[in-house]
């Protein structure tokens, strides 16, 4: 089965684009290989070509990385020339393929869906090869490739996909025996594709599929046992299959069948099962979107990205069995930081609620609820996370006041469960659910569950069923009472007890309107801060024991020393041996999410309060920027993108953006503040690259808003880098614009952001203007640009008559932008722009700071304040006619349109003549421009 075409876009080579979409630049740079690998060859032999790319390859690692990127695009791009293409790059490479497999995976994981037919086809072609010739790092790639067979899909391309590599596993059946985590892999991901073959069209594939399993099963059951107890539910799904079936009744009668090392059900259903499997089961975009959600969406403002994933990838009858996926996902893979939970992010119980309510499939429903309660049914508390079963018990405590419903479903499923799931262990089944429901009360995420389970709005029966199978927790001894923010309880949960049934999970309208706001807000003074509720953090110590006990020896001991150690600069010494550690090249890649998952709680003060100092000066900002955090960022500052540190500490800081979103402004804020970071901005394009959302100007947007929310002083000092260093993710975007002015008040955005913007724009803001909108502006453009300037005199005046240290460096920096604006204007074609801007009420606000400042800016802003000079000198000249300066609006009231030309630029000359002081010619003012230029 071949995907099929792609229809109304744009082509190009290797990506699906439209004229709106910018270049890409992984594409823009596999174009340059190709340039550069043919301009080697072109006009050669065979055998020469092959010689001239080993002697080009080995010059340099970048010209190895040119000819192996060339020659990786060439064989994407072009089938005919695929298998010599691929038979040069085994040739010529000298890194075991390593920057080939690098690219697969990037495209793999940010681009495949946007991949042309032809490079799709090409890509699962070239793993086959890599896979036949047995490269190391393959099992790697397939893995990754297997992640994009989406389950609940049953179109022509996922059908393609899925086929393609199960033929990939088949014949290479003993290359995949090598890898016991590719065999688990691989079994995990067929076994729940099983589930969606089950039309008379896809029953010859479903057969392949399940003898695909069953032999692996059979052969190698303990590599598959480390998929744990979901294991036992991807089979219970199958098991009505005649082949499942005997392994069913094997697995429960006769394990030693199986393995000597098997004793029983029960040890694979007391084993939890790894995130890395209930991940595998999320296409990269789904995982992407799941993330942004529990991250960044606010609680309220959540359904029109609900709306956008149902329509996406929940539309179809088919797509009702990832609803399964998606639950487990987020129970046993989306854990959020403390500080998330304690914030009005979307909560995780809101997003299951969500998906129980939106299905329609009563055998999907019965699924869903299995999924949701999973790991309450052998539920061990030593071993296992209250952050799994957390989401079942909160589902149903919120939807008691607005979907009762959806709460005795819950609950009559949860009393149902223990003597059903498997009679032979019921006793088990029960005891986990009591040690589940003992926790839940332990950690106080509810603070008593007979408000729940003895509630009114439940039916006689229910409660009366509750009662018998929970006697412990129906009673209440006092009033029953729930947990509140400012109760000193662990911060892990205490956020989800507020109450928040009101504005539930799918009957919330989200609010983004600005005029909505404004209504609301009428009358009201603006505050310009938000979440000031940060100052009330409990200081609770670093809890890493779900963790450190995963970490080898060297890191799990760096580790505690950094919990024990007090001061910064022995943190910082243990944090940089961290490092040493993680690029040592037998580090165990497996292990980073554990210690990402330590550091976040360990360093969670450091991304509490302000980051910029309150005085701003060289020593402050490098003072600032001196905390063991910064050293990831540091080390990373130092290498080169070519080295493999650099890869492995971007993964580091994926990991720890996922535990910890704050991570990505203070990147930011490092590169600009750090002197060790001069002129490496660029590098937080790589890693919003390495990220989970994989996008530039994704995640540009996100940081700036968690910035936004979290402290606007360093919104307002990170925005004028953000505009120069990504002007193609900023200076067309209206979100970033919204963000800015929405908090703070017109001096600053004057200040930090209008000067800034203008001029990296206005320079070329005809070119500006033709290349993003395809219109030639005219100086009326430029004129409402500044037809605010009352602000600028505003701020240049109430700043020369302020004392305080802030103010004269406001001023100061308030004349650096002016006298840049100045210059800029001065250099373009057209110097009446430069008149439009200096009106007479700015060059009057010059005068008076002139006025008072000291010989030193006299000196230094000298060429800015000559321009109040000559507005002075003109205006002493006109005086008698009462003539108001060429710049002022009301010279052109009712006047003759004036143009710039020679003869006004040598008349305004005759005045400069009479001044006694030396001018350069750059001082020279011309006539004013007609608003018709």
């Amino acid at each position: 089965m071949e995907p099929s075409p792609a229809k109304g876009k744009a082509q190009g080579r290797l990506l699906v684009s439209t004229s709106l979409d910018a270049k890409d630049e992984l594409e823009e740079r596999l174009e340059r290989c190709v340039s550069i690998t043919t301009s080697i060859t072109n006009g050669l032999s065979e055998r020469e070509a092959n010689d001239a790319l080993t002697a080009h390859v080995c010059k340099s690692p970048q010209q190895h990385e040119e000819v192996c990127l060339g020659l990786f695009m060439l064989l994407l791009t072009e089938p005919p020339q695929a298998q010599r293409c691929y038979r040069d790059l085994t040739l010529v490479n000298r890194d075991g393929m390593n920057v080939v497999l690098m690219k697969i995976n990037q495209i793999l994981m940010e681009k495949f869906l946007k991949l042309q037919e032809v490079c799709r086809t090409q890509l699962v072609w070239l793993v086959r090869e890599l896979v036949k010739s047995g490269v190391i790092g393959a099992d790697g790639v397939l893995m990754t490739l297997m992640k994009q067979i989406a389950g609940g899909d049953i179109s022509n391309k996922n059908l393609w996909l899925a086929e393609s590599v199960l033929e990939m596993l088949v014949e290479q059946r003993e290359w995949v025996l090598k890898s016991g985590m590719l065999v688990a892999m691989s079994v995990y991901t067929y076994l729940r594709l099983i589930v969606d073959h089950g039309t008379p069209n896809l029953l010859l594939l479903r057969q392949r599929e399940v003898d695909f399993c069953i032999g692996l099963l059979r052969e190698r059951f303990m590599e598959c046992f480390i998929m744990g107890r979901d294991l036992v539910r991807l089979l219970q799904n199958v098991a009505r299959i005649p082949e499942m079936d005997l392994l069913w009744r094997d697995l429960l009668h006769n394990p030693q069948t199986l393995s000597p090392q098997f004793t029983g059900i029960l040890q694979l259903l007391t084993s939890r099962t790894s995130r890395k499997f209930l991940a595998c089961r999320l296409t990269p975009d789904m995982e992407t979107k799941l993330l942004f959600m529990t991250s960044r969406v606010r609680f309220g403002q959540q359904k029109r990205y609900q709306d956008w994933f149902q329509r996406q990838y929940l539309s179809t009858a088919e797509s009702q069995s990832l609803r399964c996926d998606l639950i487990r996902y987020i129970c046993g893979v989306v854990h959020p930081s403390n500080e998330v939970l304690s914030s009005d992010i979307l909560p995780r119980w809101a997003i299951i609620g969500w998906l129980l309510t939106t299905c329609t499939s009563n055998v999907a429903a019965s699924n869903a609820k299995l999924a949701l309660f999973y790991d309450w049914l052998f539920f061990n508390p030593e071993k296992d996370s209250i952050m799994n079963i957390e989401p079942a018990i909160l589902v149903m405590h919120h939807s008691m006041k607005p979907h009762p419903a959806i709460t005795a479903t819950l609950l009559d499923f949860m009393c149902r469960i223990i003597p059903n799931f498997f009679p032979p262990l019921e006793g088990q089944v029960r005891q986990g659910v009591f040690n589940s429901l003992n926790f839940i009360m332990e950690k106080r995420v509810l603070a008593n569950l007979a408000p729940l389970f003895d509630n009114p709005k439940l039916d006689r029966e229910l409660r009366s069923m509750l009662r018998e199978r929970f006697p412990e927790f129906c009673n209440s001894p006092s009033p029953p009472t729930e947990v509140k923010m400012e109760e000193s309880v662990p911060l892990e949960m205490d956020n989800h007890v507020l109450d928040k049934e009101d504005g539930c999970y799918d009957n919330t309208d989200a609010t983004f309107s600005d005029d909505e706001e404004e209504l609301n807000n009428k009358g009201k003074k603006r505050e310009f801060r938000f979440h000031q509720l940060k100052e009330t953090y409990i200081d609770e110590p670093a809890d890493i024991t779900p963790y450190v006990d995963q970490l080898d020896e060297a890191l799990k001991e760096r580790v505690l020393q950094l919990q024990k150690g007090s001061d910064t600069e022995t943190h910082c010494e243990v944090m940089q041996e961290i490092v040493d550690l993680i690029l040592e090249e037998d580090f165990d890649s497996e292990q980073m999410s554990t210690l990402a998952s330590c550091l976040a709680e360990l360093f969670k003060s450091h991304f509490r309060g302000d980051v910029l100092p309150e005085e701003i000066t060289e020593e402050s900002l490098e003072e600032s920027v001196c905390k063991p955090v910064c050293l990831i960022f540091r080390n990373l500052c130092q290498m080169q993108e070519d080295n493999s540190g650099f890869s492995v500490l971007l993964d580091l800081l994926a990991e720890l953006y996922q535990k910890q979103p704050k991570i990505g402004y203070h990147l930011l804020y490092y590169l600009k503040a750090s002197k060790a970071a001069a002129g490496k901005m660029s590098l937080y394009e790589s890693f919003a690259q390495a990220t989970a959302l994989g996008d530039l100007h994704t995640c540009l947007m996100m940081d700036m808003k968690a910035c936004q929310e979290d402290d606007v002083r360093l919104l307002c000092y990170l925005t004028p880098s953000i505009y120069s260093e990504f002007p193609d993710e900023t200076l067309c975007s209206g979100e970033l614009l919204n963000m800015i002015v929405a908090v703070i008040d017109s001096a600053q955005f004057l200040l930090y952001f209008f000067f800034n913007q203008i001029n990296a724009a206005l320079v070329n803001i005809r070119d500006f203007f033709e290349k993003h909108y395809k219109i030639l502006p005219t100086s009326n453009f430029v004129v409402e640009i500044f037809k605010e300037t009352h602000i600028c005199v505003v701020l240049l005046c109430s700043l020369r008559s302020s004392s305080s240290k802030l103010a004269q460096l406001t001023l100061e920096q308030m004349l650096e932008h002016l006298d840049s604006l100045r210059h800029n204007l001065s250099n373009t074609k057209n110097n009446c722009d430069l008149v439009v801007f200096f009106t007479t009420p700015i060059l009057q606000a010059l005068q008076h700071v002139q006025a008072s400042c000291d010989e030193a800016h006299k000196m230094r802003f000298s060429d800015l304040f000559s321009l109040a000079e000559e507005y002075e000198d003109s205006s002493k000249q006109h005086k008698p006619r009462r003539r108001a300066p060429a710049s002022s609006p009301r010279s052109r009231k009712g006047a003759a349109p004036q143009t710039c030309n020679d003869e006004e630029s040598a008349s305004s000359s005759a005045s400069e003549e009479e001044d006694s002081k030396p001018k350069a010619p750059k001082r020279k003012r011309k006539g004013v421009g007609s608003d018709s230029d």
